[in-house]
């Protein structure tokens, strides 16, 4: 029978790292308090794939990591230590190099698996494949035609076309190697599925985590027809990202989301909201770019609606009758990453102010376009729900938090970085109405950085003057591009040290990724060299003398941080290798092999390990769903201290208390004074010292050694 985590530890399967290797850390991780191990793709991927969303064959487990026995054989190492199994699923595409796409290139629509993709055919029966790059022909040979490294069936219902004109499927955002699966159709869930279904049948794996659910026709249709099948108890969360207020659609069944939403909030708690005009102002200075954000992002998503995304935007407008134009302005203004209207159902009324409101922002032309998409065709309405999630992703993950970055631990996933700082009453209020099974995350293998490089970018809000100084140092000293060199020393400072191998590839992401001088598809030798010179040239100046300055507070603020999200309500993971300090980059930065056990080298490490371990255990002890209480402190340094309790015993009184102190660099002069934590009536304040009669704690006296606290019950 399936169990619900109390949480879980994302462990990232390669071809060196596969599931005798997961067994094998079975002890450390059941020691660490985890009840889950929560494992990136499992079905056989493409040959030596690091990450695995480019799955191949859905019937097989895949081989490079031990295949069904191996996958069995850990299953019950890890059982046996008390831990069980979460799997990441792709329920949206595929590897377009799979039997089944073979058999369709083969037959057209004669083909037993046509009805497994979402393909528009071509008036003569063929459908566009975006391989050709050069003069070079194709040749036969035998029963196959030839082109460079790929393979196709000759003859075939096919037509190979330009790389850049886009394929005659659908696809993830811009990636014409991974095509879209129509899991709408329950024969396609049933046969994409049946490996998923099998293991969860054999009690073998307890929980589901769902990527991109808002790529399918229909998420909410996917997610009932998956409950039915597996049942209630088989824990299942979605990687849905959400932005600002917007919430995950109530009648979506599932626990919750894999925790972006919780992540920029928990984030938000230790960023100085009065750094914000002093950093935009630095950052428009140095780069010339605009103080505001907004219309960087706009221009963001008009340019990758042309550069990506010629035929959705062709195929969509078809679907509505209504000019290409009009579906560029619609997309581009649409501000999340999907409308939930579904066809045959009157369209929610969140979900026509959120394109009504988008609109007004377009011309005339765009106002019959918006009847479609939410009262019109059932093609136009699915087309336009997924089309806004790539749009969203290319246009702003993946180009605007590249280019507008006054505080870039604020440019993430979900992320507004125009939005400096929460209030702690505000993230009380959605703590108190969080789902009790959602998942909750720091770290990722898709976050731009590592929650420990958040936390040192996070300080420059309280220094903004000292940071602006270093950094005109640092310029005067090597520089390259202007509007590059500023995300540069922001990374470069916060991922300290670091080689300059490391340092280049990220640079050169992250230029690909901003488009302004070079892109994946319009590189430029003489750039790229100067870029690589400039990071060789950045790594050698003392910039660790400013983390060094900055690393008691870094320190304050992961730990912080780190207390906040293993103990507010939600099931807490634990990103591999982030049980210590890390200071990781973007992918594939991020999925470097980390080694186990965790060995603290640094007093940062250390203490990060223990807090880990001692929440993840208390969490184990206290179950899920456990009651969330607000506790509110008083005095000169209140608006630096967020604390809760968590728990109830048998008379309702909490069982355990949690203190993090966020921003501590002017504390540093002024200390805590007269800061007091007011306790919950009937709770154990006649235990404390000083407290029986007022129901305050002074701060300090929670605070030792480190500038969080974590108190159970017993402990007082």
């Amino acid at each position: 029978m399936s169990r619900r985590p109390t949480s879980t530890y994302r462990v990232q399967l390669t071809p060196d790292f596969g599931f005798a290797q997961v067994a094998g850390i079975a002890p450390y991780l059941r020691d660490l308090g985890v009840s889950h191990v929560y494992l990136s793709p499992v079905l056989q991927a493409t040959p030596g794939s690091q990450h695995g969303y480019d799955v191949t064959d859905h019937s097989r487990i895949r081989e490079e990591f031990g295949g069904a026995s191996g996958f069995r054989e850990m299953a019950q190492v890890l059982a046996a230590h008390d831990l069980g199994v979460v799997v990441d699923i792709v329920p949206n595409h595929m590897n377009t190099e799979n039997p089944a796409f073979w058999s369709v290139l083969k037959d057209g629509r004669d083909s037993p698996y046509a009805r497994w993709f979402d393909i528009e055919w071509d008036e003569d029966g063929k459908v566009r494949l975006p391989v050709l790059g050069d003069d070079t022909e194709p040749v036969v040979d035998g029963d196959v035609l030839r082109y460079h490294e790929h393979t196709f069936p000759h003859p075939g219902h096919y037509r190979l076309v330009d790389w850049r004109e886009g394929p005659g499927y659908r696809r993830f955002f811009d990636v014409s190697t991974l095509i879209g699966l129509r899991v709408e159709d329950p024969e396609v869930l049933a046969a994409t599925h049946e490996v998923i279904f099998w293991l969860l049948d054999e009690g073998l794996v307890d929980g589901l985590r769902i990527d991109h659910p808002d790529g399918l026709a229909d998420p909410r249709g996917y997610l009932e027809r998956l409950r039915a099948r597996v049942g209630e108890k088989t824990w299942t969360v979605v990687e849905k990202i959400l932005i600002g207020p917007e919430s995950l659609p109530a009648d979506w069944p599932c626990d919750g989301t894999t925790g972006y939403d919780v992540l920029n909030r928990v984030n938000g708690l230790f960023v100085d909201p009065e750094g914000k005009q002093p950093l935009v102002r630095l950052f428009t200075e140095l780069t010339g770019q605009p103080g505001d954000y907004r219309p960087v992002m706009l221009e963001s998503k008009r340019e990758v609606l042309e550069l990506f995304f010629r035929p959705e935007v062709e195929r969509l407008a078809k679907a509505a009758g209504c000019a290409p134009e009009a579906v560029r302005e619609l997309l581009a203004a649409m501000p999340v990453y999907r409308a939930y209207v579904v066809p045959g159902e009157a369209p929610p009324p969140e979900s026509v102010e959120i394109v009504e409101r988008a609109a007004a922002s377009c011309s005339p032309q765009v106002r019959p376009l918006v009847r479609e998409v939410l009262h019109g065709s059932p093609e136009a309405i699915t087309r336009f729900q997924q089309a806004c999630g790539p749009v969203m992703a290319k246009g702003v993950e993946d180009t605007a938090l590249y280019r507008w970055f006054p505080l870039s631990c604020l440019n993430e996933v979900g992320g507004e970085p125009d939005v400096f700082g929460i209030p702690v009453a505000e993230f009380h209020e959605f703590c108190a109405g969080m789902a009790p099974y959602t998942m909750t995350t720091l770290s990722t293998h898709d976050t731009k950085r590592s929650e420990d490089v958040r936390a040192r970018l996070a300080v420059l809000s309280e220094l903004p003057e000292e940071w602006a100084d270093a950094v005109q140092q640092w310029s005067a000293a090597v520089g390259f591009d202007p509007h590059l060199d500023y995300l540069a020393w922001q990374n470069l400072m916060a991922a300290w040290p670091i080689s300059a191998e490391r340092f280049t590839d990220y640079l050169l992401k992250a230029a690909r990724e901003a488009k302004t001088k070079i892109s994946w598809v319009n590189p430029d030798p003489a750039y790229e060299q100067g870029l690589r010179e400039f990071a060789e040239a950045a790594v050698r100046l003392p910039i660790g003398k400013f983390t060094e300055r900055i690393e008691p507070y870094a320190m304050s603020n992961s730990l912080g941080a780190k207390l906040v999200q293993l103990m507010m309500p939600g099931v807490p993971d634990v990103y591999q290798g982030n049980e210590v300090s890390d200071f990781s980059l973007v992918d594939p930065d991020n999925r470097r092999p980390v080694s186990f056990p965790a060995e603290p080298e640094t007093s940062w490490d250390a203490a990060k390990l223990l807090l880990t371990q001692q929440a993840l255990r208390l969490r184990r002890r206290l179950g899920g769903a456990a009651a969330y209480l607000p506790l509110h402190a008083e005095g000169q340094a209140a608006e630096h201290a967020i604390a809760f309790a968590r728990g109830a015993d048998r008379r309702g009184l909490p069982q355990a208390v949690a203190v993090a102190t966020r921003l501590p660099v002017r504390l540093a002069r002024t200390g805590w004074g007269g800061t007091s934590l007011a306790l919950p009536p009937g709770t154990w304040r006649d235990l404390l010292t000083g407290a029986l009669h007022t129901g305050r704690i002074p701060l300090a006296h929670l605070l030792g050694q480190y500038p969080v606290a974590l108190l159970e019950r017993h402990d007082l």
